[in-house]
């Protein structure tokens, strides 16, 4: 009988820790999410990643005189396009696999667990619609 209760309480423990477990998952897929939410939000017009010019950056670290940046400049402009468009297309591909990730957890959670997950989605839309709008302000 104590072994029947011991053994009981270990299941008990370890489907606690795997909710857990799950639930931590979660939030680390939403706070991921996040930092897809602002990526969004600053799309290309905010430079490279929402860190402006980066001649900026090569022209301080390597001293660069105005002709060289007259010349680094135009291979910059059109690398960033490209850059934007592979950048766009990683955090599309990764949005996809969390909402695959969280679709399959969400059923595993219990359902205040399930109320959590969904007000930490919610958070995160709210969060990228106003970091859109920021974004949207900014270019006006």
């Amino acid at each position: 009988m104590k072994r029947a209760l011991g053994a009981l309480r270990k299941k008990k423990a370890n489907k606690q820790t795997m909710k857990r477990n799950l639930l931590t998952f979660a939030a680390a897929g939403a706070i991921a999410l996040g930092g897809f939410a602002i990526a969004q939000a600053q799309g290309p017009a905010g430079g490279w990643h929402g860190h402006g010019n980066p001649l900026d950056g090569i022209s301080e670290t390597l001293n660069l005189t105005a002709d060289q940046k007259a010349k680094v400049q135009p291979i910059l402009d059109q690398a960033k396009p490209q850059m934007a468009a592979i950048h766009q297309d990683e955090m599309q591909k990764s949005k996809a696999v969390m909402d695959d990730t969280m679709s399959k957890i969400r059923p595993l959670l219990a359902a205040d667990q399930q109320k959590k997950l969904d007000d930490m989605q919610k958070a995160h839309q709210d969060l990228h619609k106003a970091m859109q709008e920021l974004h949207d302000a900014k270019k006006e």
